[in-house]
């Protein structure tokens, strides 16, 4: 199996979505995650598959985790990490985008986080990243803060590693 690596935005609080939907939109970050996970493995939840444009994502191999048996067209249903992990082959690359009960079921066996850090506290939000403990992660790329000019929003890119 290849790596797993979760991929997120997250704010001062952790906090990734409100009501169905991302906290921001960045244009170079929505860039950037086409850039590292087309060509590879998504694997996400039903809402996250939900708020999709598309309902999944073009040229990669979309999963989605569901208890339901259910189908949507260009997605593999499947219903535990379990199964998800079984299927992949030895060197295709899984990346985990969301949501929060999705990367909780990844979060130990995950070699890497692609996160982008949003210098900003939403007041509004109802799902939040779970908590990592920092002695089993090492930071590996921290990118230059930037501001998005549509937005106005700062942000920066940080890659963790797990500390073998």
């Amino acid at each position: 199996m290849g790596k797993i690596t979760i991929i997120v935005a997250v704010d001062k609080q952790l906090a990734i979505g409100n009501k169905g939907d991302q906290l921001a939109y960045i244009s170079e970050d929505l860039k950037r995650f086409k850039a590292l996970t087309t060509g590879n493995t998504v694997v996400m939840g039903r809402k996250t598959q939900q708020a999709l444009p598309k309902g999944y994502l073009p040229n990669r191999r979309n999963i989605v985790l569901s208890r339901s048996n259910i189908e949507i067209p260009n997605v593999e249903v499947m219903h535990s990490a379990e199964e998800v992990l079984s299927s992949l082959k030895a060197d295709e690359e899984l990346y985990v985008i969301g949501g929060a009960v999705v990367y909780e079921l990844f979060m130990n066996i995950t070699d890497a986080i692609e996160w982008t850090l949003i210098d900003y506290t939403f007041p509004e939000y109802d799902v939040i990243f779970p908590s990592i403990n920092s002695a089993e992660w090492k930071i590996t790329s921290d990118g230059e803060w930037k501001t998005d000019e549509k937005s106005g929003y700062r942000y920066k890119y940080q890659r963790l590693e797990r500390i073998k």
